[in-house]
């Protein structure tokens, strides 16, 4: 596999992105995964460049991570540090041109990425998180080789979540395999095809939410990425839509880790619970907007109901081979997401989907059963109302998302070139 990654990189051009906030280095906690990373990435011979995609990070981390990178013995690497003002200035052309790309997150840093992979040239292109606890340089020859030596269009990693013989994988196995499950009953009921190939197709990779995936360029530019909390299932349906050929592949044959979500069960804003809410309506902004899936408030609590049962069934599949397999398996702890947060999040994507149409509804009723509001219904005020709705149906299923580099291009001609001339720029600046 190595060697005809090896030989195949002498023509095609192999860019690695590793997205990364500056704690995965400064917290000592983490400091020896990175490390780890690092040592295990100095053996790979047929990238051609790797980009450290740097957030939340001071001028000061950035020659730390230079430190690092240098004495692991790395000399391909570029850092593309977001808080800095070269790339700040890339981000600024971008939302002058009207492409809105100021959500920050993990689709902000790996868009910008993917944009300097491609004005460096680049064939094929991997993505890895960067707090993997296992990381063996295998696994990135085994994600980049469908793409780099098959012309796969898109290659995704799986692989067992289990650690000290705890199961982890819990948004994957709670959540989003459940729910994906009760939409597949739901849309064979009602015998809609269109919907159910989608889900099928989801249902067909074996861990949705890697983070680990390979593109080849073509694909990679005709590709829109979620901002969210949702980019990894977003990054699916777009691969959906738009890739011929995709694989999967074993990541690694040993017990995979990273870091792990706090439930946060009472705020919507933080752990899974973030996390939750922006998956699943990812997914039904995917199903309503792209496919044309009619839903109401009734949907969501009919889905939610189907949801916790098909879950729970999940939970006792995984209770039981957790017992057989001697591993170690909360069924409380796991009812307790499921109810708690997960369910909820179901409700509260619902919410946000479908506010604006019940709050017109209750609106017009009020002031129609009022006396009080007959000269403002005389005066316009239901058609206004109405048109505000046309509007926030226009609008609210708006998810935060990047466009593709092919549309960006096509506005920017020179925005390559922009990116290159910081790219060298930065390079003289921190590695030179």
């Amino acid at each position: 596999m190595k060697s005809q990654l090896r030989l195949h990189s002498k023509w095609k051009k192999t860019v690695l992105i590793i997205p990364s906030l500056a704690s995965e280095f400064t917290d000592p906690a983490n400091l020896p995964v990175f490390q780890n990373m690092l040592r295990q990435l100095k053996g790979v011979t047929y990238l051609s460049t790797i980009i450290f995609g740097l957030d939340r990070a001071t001028e000061r981390d950035v020659f730390q991570l230079r430190d690092l990178i240098v004495s692991a013995g790395i000399r391909n690497a570029l850092i593309q540090w977001n808080d800095g003002p070269g790339f700040r200035g890339i981000y600024e052309k971008l939302n002058n041109a009207g492409f809105d790309i100021r959500e920050p997150g993990k689709g902000k840093n790996m868009f910008l990425g993917f944009g300097i992979a491609i004005a460096l040239g680049a064939q094929s292109i991997g993505l890895i998180d960067a707090d993997i606890r296992t990381f063996k340089r295998a696994q990135l020859d085994r994600l980049l080789y469908p793409v780099v030596v098959l012309d796969y269009d898109f290659s995704k990693a799986f692989y067992v979540r289990i650690a000290n013989r705890d199961i982890y994988g819990r948004v994957k196995r709670l959540l989003l395999d459940p729910l994906l499950l009760s939409l597949k009953r739901k849309f064979a009921e009602s015998k809609e095809d269109k919907m159910l190939r989608l889900v099928d197709f989801l249902l067909g990779f074996k861990y949705q939410l890697s983070g680990e995936v390979a593109f080849h360029v073509d694909l990679l530019k005709r590709m829109r990425f979620a901002t969210n909390w949702g980019v990894e299932i977003f990054t699916l349906i777009e691969v959906y839509r738009k890739a011929a050929a995709t694989a999967q592949v074993m990541f690694s044959e040993h017990p995979f880790d990273h870091k792990h979500q706090d439930p946060s069960s009472g705020d919507r804003r933080g752990g899974l619970n973030r996390m939750a809410i922006d998956i699943v309506t990812t997914l039904m902004n995917a199903l309503v907007v792209e496919e044309g899936l009619e839903i109401s408030d009734t949907f969501f609590r009919d889905l939610a109901v189907t949801y916790q049962a098909v879950a729970e069934e999940q939970i006792k599949k995984y209770s039981d081979d957790a017992g057989f397999s001697n591993l170690i398996h909360d069924r409380d702890t796991e009812e307790y997401l499921v109810k708690h947060v997960f369910r909820k999040s179901i409700l509260h994507a619902g919410e946000a989907l479908t506010s604006p149409y019940r709050l017109t509804e209750r609106f017009l009723r009020f002031v129609h059963s009022n006396p009080e509001f007959r000269p403002f219904l005389e005066n316009g005020l239901a058609d206004a109302v109405i048109a505000a709705e046309r509007r926030a149906e226009q609008n609210g299923f708006e998810m935060p998302q990047t466009v593709s580099w092919e549309r960006v291009s096509n506005k920017l001609p020179r925005i390559f070139f922009d990116i290159i001339e910081v790219v060298e720029s930065e390079k003289r600046r921190f590695l030179s």
